[in-house]
């Protein structure tokens, strides 16, 4: 099972899981599925594992490979959602992240009547992967679920105790990604050098285009006239480990010599995409100099904005004279490590970051926890300004590398999305708002593997609720502190919505 330190959950490698004898197996990772500690028994016959994937695979396959008895009672040994019984640690810890045990009175009666009538049918309880989900979605599921007739509903209860599986066991297990970074080093110390603000101006790039359309978003491609970044890059590697313990500098390169580099490689760049770019430099890095195991760029894109001039008909964009724009910005991400196959990706994104945006009403903030420590009202249709920055990754990599294979997905079609989104929705809460622009996002970018977010709540302060006339209000800079919140979600959120 997981070792610890202290509080501190150190998580198994593929390694470590591969070592396991059955009983050790078993007590690791039988409490992933409610009371039944004989899928993972099964699945230890599968053993070795290559990896996550291979071990949740074989966990997910003694599911679907049960009998339909035992499936009935792997359903039957789940807790009914928002209900007060006994339930397993994991189960309190679940329901407790999607708000079911802060459920009113009303609600409470709600959740027991939806859950009776949805037992009283099928024979098992309701059950949801509930990560990432809140009481209303929870609520709208079961819902629509007690519809479908029993064949239907079997297979989706046991897709969702499958995910449910899958997202307990995500926190026990170093990925793939991190396992890299390990053998990266050698060890699991933590050893890098680089150098940032490398400041990078390309012009005429290739421009962006091939890109897909979709209704929020007018966005049809940059012609990256203007191809501008600024990189941050980190290397590592084993052989670098003298230079600290000994100030051997006899195989450090210079991090100016990286920013030379760098800025050398952007002219050799025949791509339209920053995380291409930073994948080309990155590899270039590696074949260069044979002492770095691993670089990671970031890069957060200069936006310039077109001006308009006047044209024989009218106005027209300028594709001489741009304005250097202060507002939200692309970003990217790229590691590449050199492994016994040769040089891969272990981890990517894209991403828009300092989006600003601010609704004037239409937003609500109620029915959080009143306690002795409360102080803040109820608002049920408010002004929202918010800070947020969003980034994404890609089922292949590749979509991200080459802009020209038409899977691409754009800074500016995600902000559009955010935009759409935001002023479609009365938000109950900032946390539903981002939950609704990743659930759109991926809807119509399907080839996404995960989108995730990172928002801070800037709402103004209210001096006063009425002007002399008409219906405006008048409002100054919130006070520090501020709130924030951190969401990610997958396509499997999606499932059953």
């Amino acid at each position: 099972m997981p070792r610890t330190r202290g509080d501190l959950v150190v998580k198994l490698t593929v390694k470590d899981v591969n070592a396991l004898d059955q009983d050790g197996f078993v007590h690791a990772f039988g409490p992933l599925f409610e009371h039944s500690p004989w899928i993972a028994e099964r699945a230890w016959g599968s053993a070795p594992f290559a990896g996550f994937q291979d071990l949740i695979s074989a966990l997910e396959r003694e599911v679907w490979r049960a009998s339909k008895d035992e499936q009935l009672s792997l359903l039957r040994a789940h807790p009914d959602l928002g209900t007060r019984v006994r339930m397993t640690d994991h189960s309190v810890k679940e329901q407790s992240g999607a708000g079911l045990n802060q459920l009113s009175p009303e609600e409470y009666e709600q959740f027991l009547a939806f859950n009776k009538q949805y037992t009283g049918k099928f024979k098992f309880p309701f059950i949801m992967a509930v990560k990432g989900q809140t009481k209303e979605t929870i609520r709208e599921a079961i819902r629509l679920r007690i519809e479908r007739d029993m064949e239907t509903e079997l297979g989706k209860a046991l897709q969702e105790v499958c995910k449910i599986g899958r997202f307990r066991l995500e926190p026990m297990i170093t990925s793939e990604a991190e396992e890299q970074a390990m053998k990266t080093n050698g060890s699991d110390r933590i050893m890098y050098y680089g150098k940032g603000d490398v400041w990078v101006y390309r012009s005429y790039a290739k421009p962006l285009t091939n890109v897909t359309l979709i209704p929020e978003s007018g966005f049809t491609g940059r012609d990256n006239i203007l191809f501008g970044m600024n990189i941050k890059i980190a290397v590592s590697g084993e052989k670098f480990f003298t230079s600290f313990s000994e100030g051997d500098n006899s195989l450090v390169v210079a991090t100016d010599s990286m920013k030379n580099f760098i800025l050398r490689k952007a002219g050799e760049y025949e791509g339209a995409t920053a995380e291409g770019f930073l994948e080309f430099a990155g590899r270039k890095f590696l074949e260069t100099y044979p002492q770095m195991t691993g670089v990671k760029m970031t890069a957060d894109q200069v936006p310039f904005e077109v001006l308009p001039v006047p044209g024989n008909n009218g106005w027209t964009g300028s594709n001489l004279v741009y304005r250097y724009s202060q507002n939200e910005h692309p970003t990217a991400l790229i590691e590449v490590v050199r492994t016994e196959e040769g040089i891969s990706v272990v981890q990517h994104s894209g991403g828009v970051a300092d989006l600003k945006l601010i609704k004037v009403k239409g937003s609500s903030f109620a029915g959080f926890v009143r306690d002795e420590y409360t102080t803040l009202p109820e608002s049920y249709d408010r002004p929202l300004f918010i800070f947020l920055d969003i980034a994404w990754n890609y089922e292949d990599v590749a979509d991200a590398l080459d802009a020209d294979r038409g899977g691409y997905v754009a800074a500016e079609q995600i902000r559009d999305i955010a935009h759409t989104v935001f002023h479609e929705q009365h938000s109950p809460s900032i946390q539903n708002l981002i939950y609704r622009i990743g659930q759109r996002a991926l809807t119509r970018f399907p080839h996404l593997k995960e989108i995730w977010f990172e928002s801070n709540n800037r709402t103004w302060e209210t001096i006063l609720e009425q002007v002399a006339s008409g219906e405006g209000k008048v409002f100054t800079e919130p006070r520090p502190p501020y709130g924030f919140q951190g969401f990610s979600m997958t396509k499997r959120d999606l499932e059953g919505l």
